[in-house]
């Protein structure tokens, strides 16, 4: 096993780890999250491949932003350092969306896709009260609210289903990093890959569990319906936090790739 920080644009550091041995595959978090998300099924993984997962910059271990950056430059600093030509790429909610984005930019350094309760650039999302709400906490400065709407609307299977302290520990200590890494820093691109999925060329999976938030499920199926070959798979008694409520079964379908 194997830690460092690893530079980055602007002068960053990002904290990541590698372990094990084989075909590689980089793991990506989602947005009020850290590498932990990934602890149920990293150990596992890393007895059948090289495993890489790291902490986006101004989240977990990794420094705030001083400069505009983008993600998914940050993914390709992430592979050269590890002198990773292709990966296998496996990204949760914002990660499904920068493993997305960042295949359909540099398509030739990527073996493989799974999108795990992803979202996807230029996806118009519905209105409703509880979106509203959490829309407003992420632009507001009380990262208490903040972890409160995100446990409430993303981990809707609530404290009696598994893996939920670990849950809420990663939410609540990000929740005020979250606001600092994006606010006038993070760039994302002007149109949206949903516009272009009919250009991914790599194997893709997309997994949703079923007790996620519905429109996460609409998504999953915008993207198989998109994607050319790419298959779907629903995970059972799983919400948001699909790793660390189902990793049995996420680990069975990484492992099948």
């Amino acid at each position: 096993m194997t830690i460092e920080y690893l530079p980055v644009s602007g002068d960053g550091r990002l904290w990541a780890e590698r372990a094990g041995d084989g075909p590689p595959m980089v793991l990506l978090h989602g947005s009020v999250h850290d590498s932990r998300l990934w602890d149920g099924v990293f150990p596992e993984l890393a007895r059948h491949r090289t495993v890489i997962r790291y902490d986006a910059r101004g989240l977990g271990r990794s420094t705030p932003p001083t400069a505009p950056f983008r993600y998914e430059d940050d993914l390709l600093a992430v592979l050269d350092h590890f002198g990773v030509e292709r990966a296998a790429l496996v990204g949760l909610s914002m990660g499904g969306e920068v493993a997305l984005d960042f295949t359909l930019e540099h398509p030739e350094r990527v073996r493989s896709l799974t999108l795990v309760a992803a979202s996807a650039g230029g996806h118009d999302w519905p209105r409703s009260p509880e979106l509203d709400a959490y829309a407003a906490a992420d632009r507001g400065d009380d990262p208490g609210r903040l972890a409160e709407m995100e446990l409430t609307l993303w981990a809707s299977l609530g404290d009696r289903a598994p893996g939920y302290a670990a849950i809420r520990d990663m939410v609540t200590e990000n929740a005020g990093l979250r606001v600092a890494a994006e606010k006038g820093h993070a760039l994302f691109a002007e149109v949206g890959a949903v516009e272009f999925l009919d250009r991914v060329a790599v194997p893709t999976t997309v997994v949703v569990g079923d007790h996620d938030h519905p429109e996460i499920g609409v998504i999953a199926r915008r993207l198989v319906a998109g994607i050319p070959g790419a298959r779907l798979e629903i995970v059972a008694a799983a919400d948001h936090y699909l790793p660390l409520r189902a990793p049995e079964r996420l680990l069975a379908v990484l492992l099948a790739g």
